[in-house]
């Protein structure tokens, strides 16, 4: 909601006057919300749309809610009429987006060259993209996109040919110009409307449309309550709560700071009350709400993403994501388990928590739309037509529970007439509240787009693989600390979908052909390491909103979300050095890399907190880490030996805890 605006709208006016603007302009964004959220609807289930039609028209939607819901005053001041003379144009120009390729897509298509109409068009496409991202994503973003158009037109035969005497040897090229720019980005599938938009605009759209209605119907609270009434009376139980109700709300959301937002706001008070430290609460929140991102089915837009770039099945995504979010979460309950056993915290009373017996009475039909949601996929159903019908599950399932409340109430005419009016409010709620939480995705993909134009047009991508090997030496290690790098670089200024975009397109095809990474390893590795930016210093997106909630110093908060998050980094390393947890093999084979990775990752948490069913004294701990480092190394005598021997240091700190525990002495911690 456009807060200015919002704000605004509770003025009262003067004698005379008529019903104030901001109550038009919030009816209008909820009219365009809607019509776009039907318009996805009628291509995921009725009638699919071509390519030029249904992204060209999807854009012009969000450009359109883009500068409804961000004006040109910025967010702090009425839009004024300054405000519309900026923002009047750019809406125009938005509709005009949404409907010249379509209506044209004849006389494009037939035409040899780019008409001189196109190429005016697709000039004000690209302007308004980056426009839109700005305000929508934030300015980095903006002047990474503009500093790509600027690089098509540097060079000899370009727009900007005394640039090319900036350029270094490797980054020079011919250059570019603006007629052929402007084609390359908005007149085919290799721009704005490629592979990015299309997935915003049909997968992510319609699955960020399902969680808006789960959201809408509750599902967010029935998956706090039961994450509650499961874990709360164990030793640490809020902190455990968080991260299985981010894993249950990331599997529907897919976003990071979402989580943050939505469970921390119950999660993070229990976690200080409990004992833990208002930094290390917020931290907590922060890590377990990132494995969102890649936590199946959506895995925000990455395994949409995933599946479009690799040309593989998106069942298949799935299912080989499984086993990495769980080790993922499981990390992340292991280090919170510690953190509580060192403190000596305790769970909460019985009294204090839901009951699991009436949480899943009362939320059993959240369950349906979610099992009707992997039994399609199973069954061989397209995602968009999976998310379509997922989608009237939730709403048949709402009927149903209302329906059968108001029968139980006992029916009444003012009561039948309450249940139509709620239900029709919910319903365009929820169709409003999917086409906004998509702008900022939907946005960032065609900025992307504008980028991986570029970088075909230019090669860019061959350039920078050429550079990625010369700087590591051809050594895999260092290739990957500096994709590790790189992501963490990008993520200060591009959300995450984006900057995997970017990452992949830049570093894709070093790791795949000079490196010999199997395509959909190198896919996921890029991937979990783009979400870095959320829990790393100096720029930790869900940190920093953990903190908020916890009252806590954002970087302390960083720090403390950074150490809980240890799997986003290891996990990424387990699948490159030993790549049968993604791509299959035999099944001893599959089994035994299993097994070590739980171990490896349960080893690293022990020593990284010093403590696991005692304390570790420090010799135990180095021992454990080069262990953990064996068992990474893809050799079998290398990995059983690490893997010996940190069953054996775990086993001999087991024994100690319960000699101590047998003595009367609990293990202090150290």
């Amino acid at each position: 909601m456009d807060i200015t605006d919002a704000s605004d709208a509770t003025r009262t006016n003067g004698p005379g006057e008529g019903p104030p603007r901001p109550t038009i302009l919030l009816r209008t964004i909820a009219v365009v919300g809607i019509a776009l959220s039907l318009f996805q609807l009628y291509g995921a289930g009725v009638q699919p749309l071509g390519l030029f039609y249904q992204r060209p028209i999807h854009l012009g939607f969000i450009l359109v809610l883009c500068f409804l819901i961000n004006p040109a005053t910025g967010p702090e001041r009425p839009r004024g009429a300054l405000g519309w003379a900026i923002d009047g144009p750019l809406l125009l120009g938005s509709v005009l987006v949404g409907y010249w390729v379509p209506a044209n897509i004849d006389a494009i298509a037939n035409a040899i060259f780019p008409r001189t109409q196109d190429v005016a068009v697709g000039i004000i496409t690209t302007l308004l993209v980056l426009e839109a991202s700005r305000r929508a994503i934030g300015p980095t973003i903006t002047v990474i996109g503009a500093v790509f158009v600027v690089y098509a037109f540097a060079g000899n035969r370009g727009e900007l040919p005394f640039l090319s005497d900036f350029m270094p040897g490797i980054l020079n090229h011919r250059g570019y110009s603006l007629d052929r720019l402007a084609s390359q980005l908005t007149l085919g599938a290799e721009g704005i409307y490629g592979i990015p938009l299309g997935v915003a605009a049909t997968f992510v759209f319609i699955f960020v449309l399902f969680g808006a209605f789960l959201e809408v119907t509750g599902a967010g609270k029935f998956f706090i309550d039961l994450a509650y009434a499961t874990t709360g009376r164990q030793r640490g139980g809020p902190a455990k709560a968080a991260v299985l109700a981010s894993a249950g709300m990331g599997s529907i959301s897919g976003s990071a700071i979402a989580n943050v937002v939505t469970t921390g706001a119950f999660t993070i008070p229990l976690m200080k009350r409990l004992g833990y430290r208002p930094a290390q609460a917020g931290g907590i929140e922060a890590a377990a709400s990132t494995g969102g991102q890649i936590m199946p089915p959506l895995m925000g837009a990455g395994a949409f993403l995933i599946s479009e770039f690799t040309r593989t099945p998106y069942i298949e995504i799935v299912v080989i994501s499984i086993f990495p979010a769980v080790l993922y979460f499981g990390t992340v309950y292991l280090l919170v388990h510690i953190a509580a056993a060192k403190r000596g915290l305790e769970g909460l009373p019985s009294e204090d928590l839901p009951d699991t017996r009436r949480v899943l009475m009362e939320g059993w039909h959240f369950l349906l739309p979610l099992v009707v949601l992997v039994w399609l996929l199973v069954a061989g159903y397209s995602p968009l037509r999976v998310g379509y019908y997922a989608i009237l599950s939730v709403i048949a399932a709402a009927v149903v529970r209302a329906v059968a409340s108001f029968l139980v109430a006992g029916p009444t005419l003012a009561g039948a007439r309450e249940l139509v009016r709620t239900g029709i409010s919910r319903l365009m709620e929820a169709l409003e509240l999917g086409a906004r939480n998509a702008v900022a995705v939907s946005v960032a993909c065609a900025l992307a787009g504008i980028i991986v134009g570029v970088v075909g047009l230019t090669g860019l991508g061959l350039k920078f693989s050429a550079m990625m090997l010369a700087f590591s030496g051809g050594n895999i290690l260092l290739a990957l600390l500096l994709v590790a790098l790189a992501s963490l670089i990008l993520g200060m200024g591009l959300p995450v979908t984006a900057a995997y975009i970017v990452l992949i397109v830049l570093v894709g095809p070093a790791l795949t052909k000079e490196f010999g990474l199997p395509l959909i390893v190198a896919h996921l590795v890029v991937f979990w390491w783009s979400q870095d930016s959320n829990v790393t210093p100096p720029v930790a997106l869900a940190g920093f909103a953990g903190a908020a909630i916890a009252g806590s110093p954002p970087m302390e908060t960083s720090v403390q979300a950074w150490k809980f998050a240890k799997g986003l980094y290891l996990v990424p390393l387990f699948m490159v050095f030993n790549e049968p947890i993604v791509t299959g093999g035999p099944v001893p084979l599959v089994v035994w890399n299993g097994l070590i990775a739980i171990l490896a990752l349960a080893a690293l948490a022990a020593a990284l907190e010093g403590y696991l069913f005692a304390p570790l004294p420090h010799w135990q701990r180095l021992a454990i880490t080069v262990a953990a480092v064996a068992v990474f190394w893809p050799h079998l005598v290398a990995e059983a030996l690490g893997a010996a021997v940190i069953a054996a240091v775990l086993g001999t700190n087991l024994v100690m805890a319960r000699r101590a525990s047998a003595a009367g002495a609990a293990p202090l911690p150290r």
